[in-house]
């Protein structure tokens, strides 16, 4: 029986490369323009993901350098920077079904100190602190209203973990209307295989993923322009 070969099969033999074929086939790639209003966005950057005595270690120190470096750019660019944070009540009772399905989230209680932010990047004074209960940076949060009344156009998310609440909060900013750019080097994960995947699939139906080289070229135009 004669015919074309299963695009399963064919993406295995090829790897990343037939992937890539089969999702802009498939029409899935398409890119986003970010605009001349952005904002830096650092998803819960938690002692609970670097201390090793932690539950909750991912082994995500590469990423907080990079995450270092993206914040410094931000505020010498001038634009607004917006850090979030997890804590939840000690019963854990506002974190819902969230926290009956990720246990492990306690380190994140009111007094734990897992749930600090780790050194370097805590927000200043004049940036915006978001507590949130669950993934998205959106959820329960003021956040989209934040970035409006700011007329912000464009989020650079930095942060942890990439396919948890990175994943969530780039969603949320695309359905809300901003233009989500992951840079690729502030983000992490305990696995790498699920780190690339998200990456894989953030960039082919969610929003943009940058290398910080890019970003940086990116805030450095932004410095120098005049913002609406």
């Amino acid at each position: 029986m004669s015919g074309s070969r299963p695009r399963a099969e064919n993406r295995e033999e090829n790897g990343e490369e037939g992937r890539e074929e089969d999702y802009e086939r498939a029409g899935l790639g398409g890119r986003l323009t970010p605009g001349a209003s952005p904002a830096l966005l650092l998803v819960d950057p938690a002692r609970a993901y670097v201390d090793p005595d932690s539950p909750l270690y991912a082994g995500g120190e590469p990423a907080v350098e990079a995450m270092k470096a993206l914040l410094a750019g931000a505020r010498r660019a001038g634009i607004p920077v917006v850090v979030t944070r997890v804590r939840f009540r000690p019963d854990g009772r506002d974190g819902g079904v969230f926290f009956r399905k990720v246990p492990t989230l306690k380190v994140f209680a009111e007094g734990s100190p897992y749930g600090d932010f780790i050194d370097g990047l805590a927000p200043a004074a004049d940036e915006l602190t978001v507590t949130k209960q669950y993934p998205s940076a959106f959820f329960g949060t003021s956040l989209a209203a934040y970035l409006t009344a700011h007329r912000i156009d464009t989020l650079l998310i930095g942060g942890l973990s990439t396919s948890g609440c990175v994943r969530a909060t780039a969603l949320d900013a695309m359905q809300h209307g901003f233009v989500p750019v992951v840079v690729q080097e502030a983000v992490g994960d305990r696995d790498p295989d699920v780190h690339a995947a998200n990456l894989f699939d953030i960039r082919h139906k969610i929003g943009e993923v940058w290398p910080m080289a890019r970003a940086e070229e990116y805030l450095g135009v932004v410095r120098g322009a005049e913002r609406p």
